[in-house]
């Protein structure tokens, strides 16, 4: 009996590690298996986003491309509008447009679908009154850059050409609604082959408007409105037309309501991203200040066209990375919400990685792809370890940021790039490049080191240290307080039973 006794215990224990180590199989596969599944959900959203966004952007490199064939003075003048007075005032329509994905991705993933066309509308009328509101800035563009010291020539050229942009800013407050929109359901692929066929458009429309009609500098600004509005009408029709029954209703009186609380968020969400999307254009105002101008400002134009085209993919995983942190929070699961936040950050940064290696390998021959004069190339070479950096620190930061708005933390979030970015990073950047002497490549480190990294690490340990089923909770409470008002709404205007739609 003893011996039997003695035999079934060593049996028990012989099995135990092997009972451990298929547990441990079995935990392991199920790690992986969620991984998969996150990863098929973050990509149906990245993927398609990658190719919108480099499509969008090819659109104004193409037209800039097209305009450096008519003269050295057309090219700056529409060099100008396109980076300056356009890029000022969309950095601010898409940055408020970002608050759609903070209340359609809850919305979406607590299954309030009907809710979507809603704030969209919302959306429309808040960023067409902020778009009207920002119209002098093209109006007045020629005395604008005449105050900052442009040359006289090319100020009174580009503002001829910003008249001819004033469409292509109000397709603005239409697009990036919309495409927020068709994001938080993921259906990113409509987004996706609508700008393909936007670019092919533009493309021929660049050709005939060019080199067919001859226009000048003025058709050549002309096919950007073609091009855009082309992209908000396409997408207007899907939406509108059967391509989104659950969440398109019809236009909605409801989508007047509220407006004020909606602009405060939206505001923020401008806020956040614009301190962001107007830093390093900074950089290249103050580089025009220093010794060789003319050497410094296109060595580093260089290599902010090059981490401008490589910044589409962490774009890509801050829109994703939105999407899925607000409809898993939207859903209650602050534990899945979590997730998704370390498997989208995980892969951008292996993807930052692979990018930054790149550069470092080839970093005496990417200046040939611009430029064949040997000093400009020598003067990136001497900045591809900056550039290796930034796109490095690019891959985490508007990932973490995509966290920000898919939780609604952006009123926060736009403080702390208040604080990194103007009144720690272009200080330090100043006194490294003017102080001690040290020209764009210490603006440049400072901007890097004193602004992006700290802003980065702060976000890190704020999504660290976060709480997130109780963000679940805000969510849903959230959720529950505009579809309250929602109701209140209907209930006021005798609407019972029945959407108001016309």
């Amino acid at each position: 009996m003893v011996e039997r006794d003695d035999t079934a215990k060593g049996i028990e224990k012989s099995r135990i590690p092997l009972l451990r180590d298929h547990a441990a199989e079995e935990e392991d596969g199920e790690i992986k298996r969620k991984i998969w599944i996150e990863t098929k959900k973050l990509w149906r959203i990245v993927g398609p986003a990658i190719f919108s966004r480099v499509s969008t952007y090819s659109i104004l490199v193409i037209t800039q491309a097209f305009a450096g064939h008519l003269g050295e003075l057309e090219l700056a003048a529409i060099s100008i509008v396109n980076n300056v007075i356009i890029g000022f005032n969309l950095g601010l329509l898409l940055g408020m447009a970002s608050a759609l994905e903070t209340l359609c991705g809850q919305a979406f993933g607590a299954k309030k679908y009907d809710m979507l066309g809603v704030y969209m509308q919302r959306s429309w009328i808040v960023l067409f009154l902020f778009a009207t509101l920002l119209l002098p800035m093209y109006l007045f563009a020629s005395p604008i850059l005449k105050f900052f010291g442009q040359p006289e020539d090319i100020a009174e050229l580009s503002g001829v050409i910003a008249v001819w942009a004033i469409p292509t800013h109000f397709a603005f407050a239409f697009y990036f609604p919309l495409s927020r929109f068709f994001q938080c359901q993921l259906k990113n692929r409509v987004v996706a082959v609508v700008s393909g066929v936007a670019l092919v458009v533009h493309i021929f429309v660049c050709w005939l408007f060019v080199y067919g009609l001859k226009l000048g500098v003025k058709g050549t600004m002309a096919t950007i409105n073609v091009s855009w509005w082309l992209t908000v009408l396409m997408l207007f029709t899907y939406a509108t037309c059967g391509g989104c029954p659950l969440t398109w209703m019809g236009f909605s009186m409801e989508a007047f309501t509220r407006l004020w609380e909606f602009a405060k968020l939206s505001t923020s969400s401008g806020i956040m991203l614009c301190l962001e999307y107007w830093y390093y254009r900074i950089l290249i105002v103050m580089t025009g200040n220093l010794k060789n101008t003319k050497i410094a400002v296109d060595s580093l134009s260089i290599c902010m066209s090059i981490n401008g085209l490589e910044m589409m993919i962490p774009l890509a995983f801050f829109a994703g990375t939105g999407v899925r942190v607000a409809n898993e929070l939207g859903a209650g699961s602050g534990k899945r919400a979590r997730f998704a936040m370390i498997t989208s950050v995980t892969q951008s940064l292996i993807i930052g990685i692979i990018f930054s290696v790149l550069v470092v390998f080839f970093h005496d021959q990417i200046g040939w792809i611009f430029s064949s004069s040997e000093t400009v190339i020598e003067a990136v070479n001497d900045l591809s370890i900056l550039l290796a950096f930034t796109i490095l620190l690019n891959s985490i930061q508007p990932v973490l940021s995509g966290v920000a708005v898919g939780s609604g933390w952006q009123s926060f979030v736009a403080y702390i790039n208040l604080g990194c970015y103007y009144f720690i990073g272009l200080p330090l950047g100043y006194v490294m490049g003017w102080i001690f002497k040290s020209g764009v490549k210490g603006i440049w480190a400072g901007m890097i080191f004193g602004g992006t990294a700290i802003q980065t690490l702060i976000l890190i340990f704020i999504v660290m240290r976060c709480d997130w089923e109780k963000e679940a909770g805000k969510a849903s409470m959230r959720i529950q307080n505009w579809s309250t008002s929602r109701d209140r709404t209907r209930h006021c205007v005798g609407e019972t039973s029945k959407r108001h739609t016309f």
